[in-house]
């Protein structure tokens, strides 16, 4: 189940690609089928528990890789997340250094983590355990998201941790830690997300963003960031549909 995605995202390839938040599986078919280049099933804010992230990944299968967003820093949603078969993890509120060493362990087999065993879809329900298992360590991808103040402040720590792949930013929780939610443009959450950009650069580390359009996209690219996060299929279901019905509506 794994893919070259790790290998990719080392290689500094761009990726374009979209959250699905919605617990369909067809809609992450759909987005696969249109060519993004990665998704991500969040299963933080959508309301996805694992099987659901599992559906989508099954329907998407081989035509993108699928990274799941976890609700939580805990080892026990990234266990679950890898072992439907994930191609990596998004994990949000990685504020430090510790907690990301947390993270990168939990995402490993012993000896350089603590991830547990299991016979799953990841493994194809073990016909293919020995291959998963020797493989995994390093072909799973860690992400990591910088959405807080905290994690500003704590990120040229976070960028040496051993075994973090890329920093994911998050600009709207980023603002609202600032006390500013939504204010994505305000210079003092700019500063912090340049600072984020700065450090992860340096350090070698891929970075990453959410953004809410191609035009924003386009730009985060040419700044470095290599893995975008360009909005989410229930965005993208409202905007148009509000488009056509208001394009539909007789003009008072």
């Amino acid at each position: 189940m794994l893919t070259d995605f790790k290998e990719r995202l080392a290689r500094g390839d761009a990726f374009i690609g979209a959250f699905a938040c919605l617990p369909c599986p067809e809609s992450a078919e759909l987005l696969a089928e249109i060519g993004y280049d990665w998704l991500i099933l969040d299963t933080e804010h959508g309301p996805h528990g694992a099987l659901e992230a599992q559906r989508a990944l099954q329907a998407v299968g081989r035509r993108c890789p699928c990274v799941v967003r976890v609700p939580a820093n805990d080892d026990v949603w990234i266990k679950k997340a890898l072992d439907i078969g994930g191609a990596g993890v998004l994990v949000p509120l990685v504020n430090t250094a510790a907690v990301a060493a947390q993270v990168a362990r939990a995402c490993k087999y012993a000896p350089a983590g603590t991830r547990g065993m299991g016979l799953s879809r990841a493994h194809r329900y073990g016909a293919g355990f020995q291959d998963y298992v020797a493989r995994a360590n390093d072909c799973i991808a860690v992400i990591v998201q910088a959405e807080h103040i905290e994690a500003v402040e704590n990120i040229e720590a976070i960028v040496r941790v051993p075994g973090i792949d890329a920093i994911f930013v998050g600009p709207y929780d980023l603002s609202a830690s600032m006390g500013k939610p939504g204010q994505i443009a305000d210079p003092g959450v700019q500063a912090a997300i340049r600072r984020v950009r700065d450090a992860t650069l340096k350090a070698g580390v891929r970075l990453g963003i959410y953004c809410s359009d191609a035009k924003a996209a386009r730009s985060f690219v040419r700044q470095g960031f290599t893995l975008i996060g360009m909005s989410t299929d229930l965005n993208y279901l409202a905007k148009a549909a509000g488009e056509a019905l208001a394009a539909a509506k007789p003009k008072a």
